[in-house]
């Protein structure tokens, strides 16, 4: 069991490195002008390839804590409430990284209407999210 617990907390910290900076090249791309088509190029393709990258570090994450979660048990019984919180945080992880992909094709469409700013708060979610998580699977409140 540790051996599973060790790769899906690797995987978990891989996904989130994505979330980290996917929206981070969001910014970059609200702030690039018209005219700056290279510019605008390159930052789409590294928003593709990131988006692609972190979604194939999503899937064994998601596997690897369902194994835990049914295989093991873990967080199962009476005074568990704190992984339905932590089940929780997860689908908005996985409707965050879903969000990341419709800006994606906003962006490459040239529809994307979010500033650079809200594209900067956009990039705080997957923090306060991480946060939450951690301290729910650490600390177990309920």
């Amino acid at each position: 069991m540790l051996w599973i617990k060790a790769f899906h907390i690797v995987f978990v910290a891989s996904w989130f490195a994505g979330l980290f900076y996917l929206p981070r090249i969001f910014v970059n791309l609200a702030m690039v002008p018209p005219e700056s088509v290279a510019e605008r190029e390159r930052l789409l393709l590294m928003a593709r390839k990131l988006l692609r990258f972190t979604t194939i570090l999503a899937l064994p994450a998601l596997l690897l804590g369902l194994w835990l979660w049914l295989g093991y048990g873990i967080g199962r019984g009476p005074g568990n409430g704190w992984m339905h919180a932590k089940l929780a945080v997860v689908v908005l992880v996985i409707g965050y990284h879903h969000a990341c992909g419709r800006l994606l094709k906003k962006f490459e469409s040239g529809r994307n209407t979010r500033s650079h700013v809200w594209m900067r708060w956009f990039n705080e979610v997957p923090v306060l999210l991480l946060v939450v998580a951690v301290v729910l699977v650490v600390v177990k409140p309920f």
